[in-house]
């Protein structure tokens, strides 16, 4: 895991400061464990972990004003340093503007601004501190620095509502460590802080005109282009080519074994039209793109495109064969990952300590076998979904607009899924309630649902669509959680409200937005648990050039049925790519659920013994019985909500690695007491950090 750490102190503080840039405290000297100071007091910076040298730069303007800029950024050096004059002023918008995708630290005099993304991949934390705040893009480390409590209430919230800002609040796992929401900057004045936000946000009151079509698709065709160039355009770190001789084998097999990636440019490679994108415009454009010659696949110069071939899942057939067809030209050399019953979902339960839980740990060994086949420098086409296609709330924009006609064609592609003529008149009366529904009474109604655990199924692709026609609902796990959980989340919900007076957000934009930040985080926890040793992962839809240009497309046009397919097609064509294999750009979630539900069918006794003493259940979340019940239902094929299973699934993964941690991420910690606890009393047990 990767990370940067720093501290703004107060006046009085930072005297507490170390030469070393290490900080002072209660006697002793503390400094993140495997760091590189980036600059030091009297607020100092760390640069953690396995960073390649290309991924961290620091730009000085004088002694008092610099920039440091860690991860893939497209901008040069003199780029850096304007924009550090820039900044100087205030101003933070122009700091997130650049390719690439990458955290931005300013420090001009005492002012410190951390700016985090639009989607929540890159996240930033903060808590107080000896008097200041310390702020890290992780939260485990902050944990640690101030030895936080679990907190409990937002691990309820994180099953019942995940999809609902209002329930997650600015919350972590970690009591006392606090996230900043997604289009926000942390700015920190001799240790005091203050959140601003540097993106505008669409509102109900003043109704932007519809931007032109093929102008927004040109904006996201510009900005792929520049995403992908920039990653192609860095200045590569080259993982050892051979790491040590081992009788009989060549580099390559040694380099598999060590479960060292092939060096160069690879890429997903799918029936999916998001992966395919990139792997074509990767390929495509000018440059090295692929292995080194000599070396890996033989491959030459050919970008390594990957795609994983599930034998324990049927109907596979299609998109194996599109695959193929993308991967004929030149410049690709196609590789298929077998997967066997071992690489389901829920087969392989063991793998490291993530920052946070996320419902993609219990699929963590899954895409570790896909990634292990995969180059140094990896594309894939992760937030496709969330930032092209319209979440159904947005027809309720529509009707706010007063743009009725754009939704005849997503309504008539529902009638035609469902075969009902009923099914216009029920989807244009829920999206013109939601329309004329204040934000308030959307959460209030949330949190009466959960007091009286109205859980519906929503059946087939009409019932899912009208579920979501809602300013909030319950998350797929609530309907397994204690009456003192969900009462819990209630509460809060209710205190939002009364807060929130009478909101002038749009629906479909709201609802958009939480989706790719929920999306996000869960991508960031899968990096972290799938992580293979020097391998890079790489989504340029998730951006912030990619995220505002997808915003930027007008909502009659991202509601049309096939529309990212269409959108994407459009991308590639732009680029010189037009032959694309008959079927380019179907869905494949059939082949997703199949293979969940397949997995916990082979896994069914690990995951009842997972159970059989939960430390969800300690914590007064969930009771076993019920959990265990449930499994055996769900692998017996009853149509149970197998997202919610993995999320309860994924948290109780991630609480006993939590809590079996030994260690910690600083040195020099105070001598406290750490002892990690037998289990976990119900919203007070102690954390113990520790790696």
């Amino acid at each position: 895991m990767r990370w940067l750490v720093g501290w703004s102190s107060t006046a009085a503080g930072a005297a507490g400061i170390g030469s070393a840039g290490a900080v002072g405290y209660d006697g002793e000297t503390l400094h993140p464990v495997g760091s590189q100071l980036l600059w030091g007091d009297p607020d100092p910076l760390w640069a953690v972990g396995d960073w390649r040298p290309d991924e961290v730069r620091v730009v000085h303007a004088d002694a008092e004003n610099r920039i440091a800029v860690l991860g893939i950024c497209g901008a040069g050096d003199e780029e850096l340093r304007r924009g550090l004059f820039t900044a100087r002023g205030g101003a933070v918008r122009h700091l997130t503007t650049w390719p690439g995708s990458y955290t931005a630290v300013v420090q001009a005099g005492r002012r410190i601004t951390v700016c985090g993304d639009l989607a929540g991949a890159r996240p930033v934390f903060y808590t107080p501190w000896a008097g200041g705040t310390a702020y890290a893009t992780a939260a485990l480390p902050l944990a640690d620095l101030i030895e936080a409590n679990l907190d409990f209430t937002h691990l309820a919230a994180l099953l019942a509502a995940p999809d609902v800002p209002a329930a997650l609040r600015d919350t972590t796992p970690y009591d006392g460590v606090r996230r900043i929401p997604p289009g926000h900057a942390l700015v920190l004045r001799a240790g005091a802080r203050e959140i601003a936000g540097y993106e505008p946000v669409a509102s109900l009151a003043v109704a932007a005109p519809p931007a032109d079509p093929d102008r927004a698709v040109d904006a996201v065709r510009d900005a792929l282009v520049d995403a992908v160039r920039t990653r192609l355009a860095a200045p590569r770190h080259v993982p050892d080519l051979d790491p040590g001789p081992v009788p009989g084998m060549g580099p390559a097999e040694r380099r598999a074994a060590r479960g060292m990636p092939v060096p160069g440019i690879g890429a997903d490679l799918s029936g999916g039209p998001a992966s395919g994108t990139l792997a074509l415009l990767a390929a495509g454009l000018p440059g090295r793109p692929g292995t080194l010659l000599g070396h890996g696949t033989g491959a030459g110069e050919r970008l390594l495109a990957v795609t994983f071939n599930d034998l324990a899942v049927a109907g596979r057939e299609a998109e194996l064969e599109r695959a193929g067809a993308l991967a004929a030209g030149p410049r690709l050399h196609h590789v298929v990952v077998t997967g066997e019953e071992e690489t389901l979902p829920y087969a392989d339960l063991d793998g490291p300590l993530t920052d946070e839980p996320g419902p993609s740990l219990v699929q963590a060994a899954r895409h570790r076998a896909r990634l292990a086949a995969g180059s140094a420098d990896h594309f894939t086409g992760h937030g496709a979904r969330q930032v092209l296609d319209a979440h159904p709330a947005r027809l309720a924009d529509l009707l706010v607009d007063r743009r009725r006609r754009h939704l005849v064609r997503p309504v008539a592609a529902l009638a035609r899924a469902d075969g009902s003529v009923m099914v216009p008149a029920r989807v244009y009366g829920a999206a013109r309630r939601l329309a004329r529904t204040p934000y308030r009474t959307g959460l209030e109604a949330l949190a009466e649902r959960l007091m009286r655990r109205r859980f519906d199924d929503p059946k087939g692709a009409v019932g899912a669509s009208l579920a979501a026609l809602t300013w909030a609902r319950p998350g797929p796990a609530a309907r397994w959680l204690t009456g003192e959980a969900l009462a819990e989340v209630s509460v809060l919900l209710q205190a939002a409200a009364d807060r929130s007076g009478n909101g002038v957000q749009r629906p479909g934009d709201y609802r958009a937005r939480a989706v790719l930040a929920r999306h996000a985080a869960d991508l960031r926890v899968l990096e972290q648990a799938a992580e293979i040793r020097s391998q890079r992962l790489h989504a340029p839809f998730l951006d912030n050039q990619v995220v505002r240009a997808c915003r930027d497309l007008p909502e009659a046009l991202r509601v049309q049925p096939g529309a990212r397919a269409a959108i994407l097609r459009t991308v590639l064509e732009g680029a010189g790519v037009t032959d694309l294999p008959s079927g380019w750009g179907a869905p494949s979630h059939a082949s997703s659920a199949a293979a969940a539900r397949a997995g916990l069918r082979v896994a069914a006794e690990p995951l009842l013994d997972l159970f059989a003493t939960p430390l969800l259940a300690d914590a007064g979340l969930v009771e076993a019985r019920v959990i265990r019940k449930a499994v055996r239902s769900a692998a017996a094929g009853e149509p149970l909500p197998l997202d919610g299973l993995a999320d309860l699934i994924s948290l109780e993964l991630w609480l006993r690695r939590l809590l079996s941690r030994r260690g910690t991420c600083w040195t020099g910690t105070p001598t406290r007491s750490r002892a990690v606890p037998s289990g976990i009393q119900p919203r007070r047990s102690a954390l113990t950090p520790g790696a």
